[in-house]
C-alpha cells in the first residue's frame, strides 16, 4: 500500500497548489499534471528520490509528474486497457517531463560512457530528449497493493537484460523469467494500444511521439 499512500499524499500537496518553480513553468506551457486526471495512474518520480542510478535526489522540488494534454489522453486510454483486462492493476509512473536542464545533469553523471554508448540511456541535451517535450513515459506496472510487477531488471539498469528487443533470447537462456517477460507485455499492450511507441533499449520507456514531431508541436520545458 505504500506506493498508493505515496500517490494519495503527493495528490493532496499538489492540490494545495504549487510552487515549485519547476511545476509553475510547466503549467505555463500548457502541460498537465497526471495524478489529477489520471484515475488509477500512480505516480513516484525516481529522480526525485536517490533510488536512480545517480543514488541522489536531482528533481529537488519536482514531486509531480506532468505530460503534454494530447499524451494524458493517450496515458489515461491505457489505464484503462490495463485495468479491463488486469482488475486492480496500475500504471506506476517513474519519469515524466524533465526539464532540460536536468537533462543535462543526467548526461554529465554517465561520463564513464563514451557519447555514442551514452546515448542509449541518456538522450544527448543537445539534441533534447523527448521527456524534455513532456512526450515521453517511464512507467511500470504495480499490482493492487501498489508493488511494482517483476520486470527482471530495475528501473535505470544500464545492460543488455533490460532491452525489450533481446528479451526472448535471455528468455530462453534462462536469464529472463517468463514471469518477467509476460509482465513486460502486460506493459507493453496497455501502452501500444494507446499508441505509444518502446524504444529499444529500455523496457520502461515509451514515447508518445517522435522526437521529430515533438520539437514541431511544442516548446522543450525549461
Amino acid at each position: 500500500m505504500r506506493t498508493i499512500a505515496f500517490l494519495l499524499l503527493s495528490f493532496a500537496a499538489w492540490a494545495q497548489k504549487t510552487n515549485c518553480s519547476y511545476e509553475l513553468a510547466m503549467e505555463k506551457q500548457g502541460l498537465v499534471e497526471v495524478s489529477s486526471n489520471a484515475p488509477g495512474v500512480l505516480v513516484e518520480l525516481k529522480y526525485g528520490t536517490a533510488d536512480n542510478f545517480m543514488g541522489r535526489d536531482v528533481y529537488g522540488c519536482l514531486r509531480h509528474a506532468y505530460v503534454q494534454k494530447p499524451v494524458l489522453a493517450m496515458l489515461q486510454k491505457a489505464q484503462a486497457t490495463l485495468e479491463k483486462k488486469y482488475p486492480g492493476y496500475h500504471l506506476l509512473i517513474y519519469d515524466a517531463a524533465r526539464p532540460l536542464s536536468i537533462q543535462w545533469v543526467l548526461w554529465n553523471t554517465l561520463t564513464q560512457y563514451p557519447p555514442a554508448e551514452r546515448q542509449k540511456y541518456v538522450a544527448d541535451p543537445k539534441q533534447h530528449s523527448i521527456h524534455n517535450y513532456g512526450s515521453a513515459l517511464d512507467l511500470t506496472v504495480a499490482d493492487a497493493s501498489g508493488k511494482p510487477l517483476d520486470m527482471g531488471t530495475k528501473y535505470d539498469f544500464f545492460g543488455d537484460l533490460a532491452y525489450p528487443s533481446k528479451e526472448k533470447q535471455f528468455l530462453a537462456a534462462g536469464k529472463l523469467s517468463q514471469k518477467a517477460y509476460q509482465n513486460r507485455l502486460i506493459l507493453r499492450e496497455a501502452m501500444q494500444s494507446a499508441g505509444f511507441m518502446r524504444i529499444e533499449f529500455e523496457w520502461w520507456h515509451f514515447n508518445a511521439f517522435s522526437r521529430a514531431e515533438a520539437k514541431r508541436r511544442f516548446p522543450v520545458v525549461q
